[in-house]
């Protein structure tokens, strides 16, 4: 049953939702859900920190880092677009295993400061560094290129599209399911029971045997890979990169997208990232009270709703029960 309400979902999502846009001419709100989509990737790499017991406030310095190594294997060495996806996640993976051997014995606010900061670095990086551009930037940044298989056309060539925000649409979307399906195996599976464990307690999973430390850094690994292919897709759809393109306000949100969703739920850096996103756009009529609403609705849910918006499910299930 859940493989066929999976499958449903990719048809809704991957077909329905363009059909139902081109029919009622809302071309706009493709960029607003391809965004929505990878945010919510970067999101679930935030997840996976929360679930290993871990605040990530730093997710923004991998989707930047995937977005320039992206673009500067384009754009400097010739790389095809496709190949660079992975490329950039593994790269942040790298770098998060660099980073993260140390600053992973932390805890608490402690981890959560050191990380707040790494957004920051990697934005003076990029403004530093003579490979990135500096401030002005990677610009004019070639689109994604045909997939051809035995000949066939899996993929077409962007460029040659009259419009391509469908394709970048289904792109991100079909990333973002496989991401999911991915992180629900996971955490389904004997690494994400040891991940559980070391949420509940450290010293506990320690005294049987488990190697906590290299499953704190295969955590911290998986979620900056996830940054780091948001990255790399964002840069291809805005076809360029700049050291402002990932802030610290941006770290931030994709926590909160964390919080709003369920930190006990695999699904909810999706409902998280969506119901902030358009939140935002629909108080846009607010004007200056735009903020104000906005922050204060987010205490609210925070506040009625701790585990979530996803625990109104449960709260649903168990009134059924009785």
């Amino acid at each position: 049953m859940k493989a066929i309400g999976a499958a449903g979902l990719a048809v809704v999502l991957v077909a329905l939702v363009p059909l139902a846009l081109n029919a009622s001419g809302r071309f706009d709100l493709y960029y607003t859900l391809t965004l929505i989509a990878l945010l919510s990737i970067a999101s679930a790499g935030v997840w996976i920190t929360f679930y290993i017991g871990r605040i990530n406030i730093g997710q923004g310095a991998y989707a930047l880092i995937g977005g320039y190594a992206s673009a500067i294997l384009v754009t400097t060495y010739g790389w095809n677009f496709w190949l660079t996806i992975p490329a950039a996640g593994f790269f942040c993976a790298v770098v998060a295993v660099l980073i993260g051997m140390p600053i992973l014995r932390l805890r608490g606010v402690y981890f959560a400061m050191v990380t707040l900061v790494l957004t920051e670095v990697a934005r003076l990086a990029a403004l530093a560094l003579p490979i990135t551009n500096g401030a002005r930037g990677m610009v004019n940044l070639p689109p994604p290129g045909p997939v051809t298989l035995f000949g066939l056309t899996i993929v077409p060539d962007f460029a040659t599209l009259a419009n391509p925000r469908p394709a970048f649409y289904r792109l991100s979307v079909v990333v973002m399911l496989l991401v999911f399906a991915a992180l629900w195996r996971l955490v389904h599976s004997r690494i994400g029971r040891l991940f559980a464990a070391l949420q509940q307690n450290e010293e506990l999973a320690s005294s049987t045997g488990v190697n906590i430390a290299w499953l704190r850094i295969i955590a911290y690994a998986v979620s900056s890979f996830l940054g780091g292919i948001a990255g790399a897709i964002f840069s291809a759809i805005s076809q360029s990169i700049y050291p402002s393109s990932f802030t610290i306000q941006d770290s931030i949100n994709f926590m909160l997208n964390c919080f709003l969703g369920g930190l006990g739920y695999v699904f909810g850096p999706i409902v998280g990232t969506f119901v902030l996103r358009f939140g935002w756009e629909l108080l846009f009529q607010a004007g200056q009270y735009q903020l104000l609403i906005y922050a204060s609705l987010l205490i609210l849910l925070m506040l009625l709703l701790p585990n979530g918006l996803l625990s109104l499910l449960g709260m649903r299930r168990g009134k059924a029960a009785h």
